[in-house]
């Protein structure tokens, strides 16, 4: 099998982390945040796409329907990123993050869920 996909969705990982938790640490949604948000989108629809070519389409299962539910959160999320980086609004900057966590958590679970369910079988 080839790694590629596996490769750039660990890309996906890095990238979505580092924007995620830089705008956490940081306290305020930054435009480099939002660049790391788009990359981990951009590597997370690519390597998700190459999955999809290995194994012959959508899956239904847990991982399947967390998997597009994920990266549609993700793109919702970098457009409001882009949104709210527009409107220079102050409250949303500073409160940015709250949606940010909760859109990674959220992600991780199609992220690992192969690793889980590879342990209980």
């Amino acid at each position: 099998m080839d790694p590629s996909a596996s490769i750039i969705m660990a890309a996906a990982l890095v990238f979505y982390s580092i924007g995620v938790w830089g705008e956490r640490i940081q306290g305020r949604l930054k435009w480099w945040h939002f660049v790391f948000f788009v990359l981990g989108l951009i590597c997370d629809t690519w390597g998700t796409g190459m999955m999809f070519e290995m194994v012959g389409g959508m899956t239904f299962d847990i991982h399947g329907i967390t998997g597009v539910i994920a990266i549609a959160l993700m793109f919702i999320h970098a457009v409001w990123a882009l949104v709210v980086l527009l409107k220079k609004d102050e409250n949303a900057i500073v409160n940015f993050h709250k949606f940010s966590v909760v859109v990674w958590l959220i992600w991780l679970i199609p992220y690992f869920s192969p690793m889980f369910f590879s342990l209980a079988a």
